[in-house]
């Protein structure tokens, strides 16, 4: 995935020290994790609501009731559970006869009379957003944890351009949950750099696109194709930008992969557009243009991760109704902000569309979890088992109602991830909270920081200690060798963050590491840019395991 080129980790000099540990003891047993490390997808589950002419929900159908087709093709309804008011009414139970799923395929079943929970998953921009939209709708929330169910459970993140912030991990307490919100309300957003970025950029360019003519002022980009060298520089700008979120919210995801229930993302977004072009320059419409990653392109890889792990998206539009400053070209200073506001709400249809969520737009934002609450109680569950090929394709998913007159809302697709992609996306999960579940701590220590060779550069030595229990070690020509990658992610105050390389690492020893030990590593990175944060992290192929460590960087 492309980040902002501003900070990339340049990997320097490296040396491994033969010597099996250092002076350090193994860390003690990590208590249970208390959010998910990574999900086994076997069975693919839809969730469906089905409603009628008027718009009511629509009780009792069976699985004969509808029609599944995954790239076209029709596929039996190999499981099928109706989930009324928050409670099993149908048999968790092969709908065919003839099914070939085993005992072990039974992902998102449960009995009959069975409370199902809903797993709420919050994620909280606040590079995008101003903070007193954004607490306008988190006192909202707070004010109807009360909606949550016994069964329910909520877990909150915030994210502040670079790293992710764990407010609160799950739990079903209200008390624990408003302190979390609380937290949130008090925490810095950046909207209002973003706001500035925008302003900065349409009063530039409506006085480099404005000439004086014969004592009149003359509109000379009426005549350009495609997007002007100020419109393609703040383009290319706000889509790294809207990249680095959606990678934060797939990031998320990943972490939180695999609560019990249904699984909803609440997601409070400070307004992402869905056509650059069109939000750039409203008065042209929103053609498509290949400047700049945008719109599906760019959303893409949320949807996937949601419909992979089986998480409804619920856009909430924290901005609400907007007032930016009008386009100077423009005669109608309403015209461009309804343009703007429609590509972002372009966004949030998209995300709610493809994940079979609804988008929480306008007032109704202040009634996110109510919403998403009474839209998720009620729906069935159609389970099937497709070929996995692990080839990343993404495959077309429609669930017709074979009832006339019934509407049916669903996700529409899902992804056959590959194990290279499921390790990356694991690997982004720890990089983008410094740690995850199930990761091994891994000593860290930077040395003196100095300045680079180049401009805006820094050298930073440092030193780690690379846990023997990560790593799988075999005997290779009477040494002991060890194959592992090492990932660098560094990020600063203001949101950028760097490129994510991958470096494998050969590792060898003339004597087999000692057992909950380390092996020295030592190495020296160069940062360009005004990184003030380092994430490391460590993965063994053989093993599956990885470990992490962070430090801020302490700047001359």
């Amino acid at each position: 995935m492309r980040r902002s080129p501003l900070l990339p980790v340049l990997l320097a000099a490296a040396l491994v020290l033969p010597s099996p540990a250092v002076a350090q003891t193994a860390p003690s047993a990590e208590e249970p994790p208390l959010f998910g490390e990574v999900i086994d997808v076997r069975v693919v589950n839809v969730e469906v609501v089905v409603t009628d002419r008027s718009g009511q929900r629509v009780q009792d159908l069976k699985p004969g009731d509808f029609r599944l087709k995954v790239d076209g093709k029709e596929v039996p309804v190999s499981y099928f559970t109706e989930v009324r008011e928050g409670v099993s009414t149908a048999p968790a139970a092969s709908a065919a006869a003839d099914s070939d799923a085993g005992p072990e395929e039974t992902a998102g079943l449960v009995d009959p009379g069975t409370a199902v929970a809903t797993s709420y998953l919050v994620f909280i921009d606040d590079y995008f957003s101003i903070d007193f939209h954004r607490n306008e709708v988190l006192q909202a929330l707070k004010s109807d944890l009360s909606r949550l169910g016994p069964q329910d459970r909520m877990a909150i993140v915030a994210w502040d351009g670079g790293r992710i912030a764990l407010l609160s991990n799950w739990t079903g307490t209200p008390g624990q949950l408003a302190k979390a919100l609380d937290t949130a309300m008090r925490r810095p957003a950046r909207g209002f750099d973003r706001l500035t970025e925008s302003m900065s950029f349409q009063n530039d360019r409506s006085f480099s696109n404005q000439v004086l003519d014969e004592d009149r002022l003359m509109d000379v980009s009426a005549t350009n194709v495609g997007l002007s060298l100020q419109e393609l520089a703040y383009g290319q700008t706000l889509s790294r930008q809207i990249e680095g979120a959606v990678s934060a919210v797939v990031g998320t995801l990943r972490a939180f992969a695999d609560p019990p229930g249904r699984k909803v993302m609440l997601l409070l977004s400070g307004g992402w557009p869905f056509s650059i072009q069109g939000f750039l320059s409203p008065d042209r419409g929103a053609a498509p243009s290949r400047q700049v990653r945008e719109g599906e392109d760019l959303m893409r890889p949320l949807t996937s991760t949601a419909n992979l792990l089986g998480y409804t998206i619920y856009p909430v539009d924290v901005p609400g109704v907007q007032t930016l400053a009008a386009d100077a070209r423009l005669a109608s200073p309403v015209e461009a902000s309804s343009v703007r506001e429609q590509e972002i709400e372009g966004t949030l249809e998209f995300l709610a569309q493809e994940t079979g969520g609804k988008p929480l737009r306008n007032s109704n934002r202040l009634v996110a979890l109510a919403e998403a609450s009474a839209d998720t109680r009620s729906y069935y569950w159609l389970g099937f088992t497709p070929t996995w090929k692990h080839n990343d394709k993404r495959h077309k998913v429609v669930v017709d109602v074979l009832r006339p007159g019934l509407r049916a809302r669903s996700r529409t697709g899902f992804l056959d991830l590959s194990k290279k992609a499921e390790v990356s996306m694991r690997l982004e999960s720890a990089l983008r909270f410094g740690s995850l579940p199930g990761a091994i701590p891994m000593p860290l220590k930077l040395g003196a920081v100095a300045p680079g060779k180049r401009k805006m550069t820094l050298e930073i030595p440092l030193t780690l200690g690379l846990p023997v229990d990560l790593l799988t070690i075999v005997p290779v020509d009477g040494k002991f060798a060890a194959q592992v990658e090492l990932r660098f992610a560094a990020s600063a105050e203001n949101g950028n963050t760097s490129e994510i390389p991958v470096i494998p690492l050969t590792l060898k020893s003339d004597k087999a590491p000692k057992a909950g030990g380390f092996v020295r590593y030592e190495t020296k990175i160069t940062l360009r840019g005004d990184a003030n944060h380092l994430v490391i992290a460590l993965y063994d192929p053989v093993s599956g395991k990885f470990a992490t460590a962070e430090s801020d960087i302490q700047r001359p």
